[in-house]
């Protein structure tokens, strides 16, 4: 496997097994056929069309929206057409820094198609002159990409806090980076993608970090998301990307931002074009 090839796994789906979720005229995700017939059961909430599911006119405030609707995901968890609860309210809005038109609960964003924001960190250190990164374990009981392999630190964002703040919590919550130190981790742009995975239609956008660790920290995961930390080279984590399927898909592309934004991934290289494209190719607007 190529790099590029790890992008374009990360693009992926076909729109005409969607129908688009419409809230006021405007498209805030994509459902399926399947879901979209669960949801004509909840006819003041939803209204089901051929061609797209519309959210209930009557619920014209934020609050109304939310409650509605979480008590609809609510029921179908129960019922088990979508996923464990996650107890997580996403903001549900187009481009980060609009204004949210409701809340939704994580375990529907992606059966929903709602766009989803997250942070992800690329710990680095050096070793003899050399970059090291620190490559976390996802847990096994985790709901998403059980056993695969992560960043240091990363996490989705929930509505209520600014990505700053949402930063510094998972930092101390998975690899007990304190707060201090946390700070000083460095935004460096983003990376988006729209494609099909198991959990759904994954439309996220990452906001992408860079933290320079000291040679002597150590991470401890501390809300057993992380199984444990690997400490590797930079030629290594390449080679664990190209050559396997261990990392989280989206993992893939922010490490690859981070060859680019660093230098060791330039123009020579005969899929540049097509990789800087494809890390944004999912759309931010």
């Amino acid at each position: 496997m190529s790099l590029l090839d790890r992008i374009r796994a990360c693009h992926r789906w076909n729109p005409s097994d969607y129908r688009p979720f419409v809230i006021e005229g405007t498209s805030f995700g994509y459902i399926t056929g399947g879901l979209a017939a669960r949801l004509a059961d909840f006819p003041g909430i939803f209204d089901v069309g051929a061609a797209q599911v519309s959210l209930s006119s009557r619920l014209d405030g934020f609050d109304s929206r939310s409650e509605a609707v979480g008590e609809a995901v609510l029921r179908l968890v129960e019922s088990g057409d979508l996923p464990e609860w996650r107890g997580e309210n996403y903001p549900l809005l187009r481009r980060w820094g609009d204004t949210p038109v409701m809340t939704i609960d994580r375990c529907a964003a992606a059966p929903f198609g709602i766009r989803s924001f997250g942070v992800h960190v690329n710990g680095v250190t050096q070793r003899d002159g050399q970059p090291f990164m620190w490559i976390g374990l996802r847990a096994m009981n985790k709901p998403s990409a059980p056993g695969k392999l992560d960043h240091i630190v990363a996490g989705g964002q929930p509505h209520g806090l600014t990505i700053r703040e949402n930063l510094i919590k998972e930092c101390a919550e998975e690899a007990d980076i304190p707060r201090l130190l946390a700070e000083q981790a460095k935004p460096a742009g983003l990376v988006s993608y729209l494609c099909e995975w198991t959990d759904g239609l994954r439309d996220d956008v990452a906001f992408c970090y860079d933290l320079d660790l000291p040679a002597d920290f150590v991470p401890r995961n501390t809300d057993g998301e992380v199984d444990d930390f690997y400490l590797w080279p930079l030629d290594q984590v390449i080679e664990r990307i190209r050559e396997t399927e261990d990392f989280k898909f989206n993992v893939n592309l922010v490490i690859i931002d981070f060859l680019l934004r660093h230098g060791y991934l330039g123009p020579d290289d005969p899929d540049y074009m097509h990789i800087v494209e494809g890390l944004r190719r999912g759309g931010v607007g």
